[in-house]
């Protein structure tokens, strides 16, 4: 089906906008709707509660993890949900914590027996996942493989017929397409999963590589320095496996770009001739004639149970076909200190919000009757690499051919009512259809996610779903706030990212505005109960990357 909203994207003039707004008697009637629908108090509640000091920052396997999902059940049970794992509340997610070697070094040396060293978070973040205590790297030759990318669908391949095996990569973040701005490369400005810095490891691990080093620039990344450190300098979590993380290279880690200029330079070499030519079709991976040498020494490598908190509001007439709604109740816990010595990343925004959203949606969608059941997952581990997605992905309690669709939340707009739905991923899904049908009955309009070069699509739970087919929503308030603009709203969001996004300021205020995250929650539950009481099986466009894992798997289901 041809999507009715094409035309309606980003570019659309302020002008269209406003008489799309206007034209819409319905939109008030929706706002009060929305306000009765959801209790914004409760909601405001709900957030103040989980990104509280005394949860700690929520992360898995703390202490904190025991308040917040006891605090999930309870709020599950006030909605009338009922347990939704064969009578548990719980799906247990096997993990292993590894504390960060606080004292790793990088030494590397040039073919006359020169060294140059980089300093630990100034200038790189380093870990290894393996999870074993002692990690040796010495004089392992460096490759620098642009963007160390193998993509034969778009002719693209980095590493040509080079052997990296037991070598360390440099490679760069994002993809071609967002460095040339081609809209012929890749999806252009647009990052694709080939973009992000998990692909970049996955790819090295396939080929054997010893190490992976990720160049990071802000506007490449999509988010500051800063966010690298916050993420990575902490203890790390990974899903347990009889691999033992072997399966991963024995070094993970980023350099910052002024870094990796340092480091081109003592290769003799210039870090941005180099990242440019890197940008061509027909690049091929390169020995810089370095090598690195680092040891790793992995602490208190603990192996614990975190949980998905699972509720079900079982169907009326097809109950073994479901809705999914999706939030991670996550964040990064204790983080390093802000100015003042606050060392707790509270995650209010990211995501109390989200989690929130659930409470709100199970409550409302409790007081009608619907055909088909709504699976309400409560996520851990999103922030160390969407692990309780992953895990559920592998692990799905309602079967995956049965999942109908599902919605994502993940940060919740909290800044101010918006004339525009932001879509993560455009283009992607016929979930797109029927959200811009409810979108545009409450006056708004359905666009395209203004920052698409940040990969948003891959960077949150909803994209483990998708690998295994199942189509996914990610969409919230956009940018066009009424009343003060896209430049007011724009101002918001960067704000955000560049002084709260993963660190201590992510905390509770009483300016936080839920009855613009109201707003976006009422289109979600339209969007669910149509398909809830419908005979209707959503599924990605043709050309989607995902359309044939889920056709496959609706075969094989019927």
């Amino acid at each position: 089906m041809q999507n009715l909203y094409t035309n309606f994207r980003c570019t659309t003039i302020l002008a269209i906008l406003s008489l799309c707004f206007i034209a819409d008697p319905s939109f008030s009637a929706d706002l009060g709707r929305t306000n009765n629908l959801f209790d914004l108090k409760k909601m405001a509640k709900d957030v103040k509660t989980l990104s509280s000091d005394a949860f700690e920052g929520r992360a898995p396997s703390t202490p904190g993890e025991e308040k917040t999902v006891a605090y999930i059940v309870k709020r599950f049970k006030e909605a009338g949900l009922m347990p939704g794992n064969q009578g548990s509340w719980f799906q247990k997610v096997p993990l292993v914590r590894i504390d960060a070697d606080k004292k790793i070094r990088f030494r590397f040396k040039n073919a006359k027996g020169n060294s140059l060293e980089l300093n630990l978070l100034a200038d790189f973040v380093a870990w290894s996942p393996w999870q074993d205590s002692k990690i040796d790297l010495e004089d392992r030759e460096l490759i620098f493989a642009g963007y160390g990318v193998d993509a034969r669908a778009w002719d693209w391949n980095d590493f040509g017929d080079m052997d990296v095996r037991d070598k360390v990569l440099v490679v760069l973040v994002n993809d071609p397409g967002f460095a040339t701005k081609d809209s012929t490369l890749f999806n252009g400005k647009a990052m694709t999963y080939y973009g992000r810095w998990s692909y970049k490891f996955e790819e090295a691990a396939r080929r054997g590589a010893a190490g992976v080093i990720v160049v990071h620039e802000t506007a490449s990344a999509g988010y500051p320095w800063a966010v690298v450190v916050n993420s990575n300098s902490q203890a790390k979590l990974y899903i347990s496996t009889p691999m033992r993380g072997h399966d991963h290279t024995a070094l993970e880690g980023w350099i910052t770009a002024k870094a990796a200029e340092k480091l081109f330079a003592f290769a003799g070499r210039n870090f941005r001739k180099e990242a440019a030519k890197a940008q061509n079709r027909g690049f091929k991976a390169w020995p810089m004639g370095l090598t690195l040498s680092t040891k790793i020494r992995n602490s208190n490598i603990d192996r614990s149970n975190s949980r998905n908190v699972v509720g079900l509001l079982p169907g009326k007439k097809r109950p073994s076909e479901a809705f999914l709604f999706m939030a991670h109740w996550d964040h990064l816990g204790r983080c390093p200190a802000d100015k003042t010595g606050d060392d707790i990343c509270n995650g209010a925004l990211d995501n109390a919000s989200g989690t929130s959203g659930l409470f709100a949606l199970a409550e409302a969608l409790g007081k009608s009757k619907s055909d088909r059941s709504f699976l309400f997952l409560a996520l851990t581990a999103e922030e160390s690499g969407l692990l309780g997605s992953k895990y559920y992905a592998a692990n799905p309690i309602m079967p995956l051919n049965k999942t109908v669709a599902g919605i994502n939340m993940d940060g919740m707009n909290l800044f101010a009512p918006v004339k525009d739905m932001a879509l993560v991923g455009w283009g992607k899904s016929e979930l797109q259809e029927i959200t811009g049908k409810h979108v545009k009955k409450q006056g708004r309009l359905l666009v395209s996610e203004s920052r698409p070069e940040q990969g948003l699509y891959y960077r949150s739970d909803h994209f483990s779903m998708a690998k295994v087919g199942v189509p996914m929503l990610y969409a919230k308030g956009g940018i066009d706030v009424i009343g003060k603009g896209k430049a007011w709203g724009r101002a918001q969001y960067s704000d955000y990212v560049t002084n709260r996004y993963h660190k201590p300021g992510d905390e509770f205020s009483n300016s936080m505005n839920f009855k613009a995250a109201a707003e976006d929650l009422i289109i979600y539950y339209k969007v669910a109960r149509e398909i809830a009481n419908s005979h209707i099986w959503p599924n990605w466009y043709a050309h989607d990357e995902f359309r044939i894992i889920r056709d496959k798997s609706l075969h094989e289901g019927r």
